[in-house]
């Protein structure tokens, strides 16, 4: 078990560990603590009340978050003719057909999102083995397979959120950056939040939230009370 350092021993000191946190709070909580010198990410870790192992209890969804993630995302999209144009046009960072499934089969990964027209999929499809494991194969439940190329792209570039419950029935998401500003991280927390109990499957029965906590990329959680959260 790796043991932390004295810089996270001392933010730890700062964090009531019996105590479940209101949001406002936590938030300014977790900005205090930080000790990186770089913009650490603010992520949140949802355990939900779920058997993740069972298809119809699986979780799975995006949000369009109000203040974006705080980063350059890198696009890539998969598509021919007029919607290769039309990607080009609404700022796609790569577009193109076959010649990008080859690049990526030669171990190319220079991009953080993968958007994909349905007519393209059955090449896209030949790298699952590549784009899985990286979570970034084309879905429609999260809105990269489409033909709606710009508005994918443009939701993507300003900030949307994907999720997805692991075996375990623990979620995921970074909200923002340690450098954005208390109401901000508010608003995209309550967003997340907010999707992922709209997500909530209908077999799943008693509590659906059953822990969240919120810290940065390398500092201590703060656990948060989830009846703020309405569920």
């Amino acid at each position: 078990m790796a043991r932390h350092g004295k810089k996270y021993r001392k933010a730890l000191e700062g964090v009531d560990r019996t105590k479940r946190y209101g949001l406002e709070e936590a938030v300014a909580l977790v900005r205090s603590l930080s000790y990186a010198k770089y913009d650490e990410a603010v992520e949140m870790s949802v355990r939900l009340g779920i058997d993740a192992k069972k298809t119809d209890q699986l979780v799975r969804g995006s949000v369009v978050l109000p203040h974006g993630l705080g980063k350059q995302v890198r696009v890539l999209v998969f598509a021919k003719g007029d919607k290769a144009n039309e990607a080009r046009d609404a700022g796609a960072d790569f577009y193109g057909g076959d010649e990008l499934v080859e690049k990526i089969q030669g171990g190319w990964t220079d991009f953080d999102k993968v958007i994909a027209t349905p007519d393209m999929m059955g090449q896209v499809g030949r790298l699952g083995k590549v784009l899985g494991p990286r979570g970034l194969m084309p879905n429609p439940k999260l809105g990269t397979v489409t033909f709606d190329i710009a508005r994918a792209i443009q939701e993507v570039k300003a900030g949307r959120a994907e999720y997805r419950a692991e075996k375990s029935g623990i979620v995921q998401a970074a909200v923002g950056r340690k450098s954005f500003e208390v109401p901000a991280l508010l608003e995209n927390i309550q967003a997340l939040m907010g999707s992922i109990i709209k997500a909530k499957p209908a077999t799943s029965k008693g509590h659906y939230l059953k822990s969240v906590t919120l810290s940065t990329t390398i500092g201590p959680g703060v656990k948060l009370d989830v009846a703020q959260f309405g569920s």
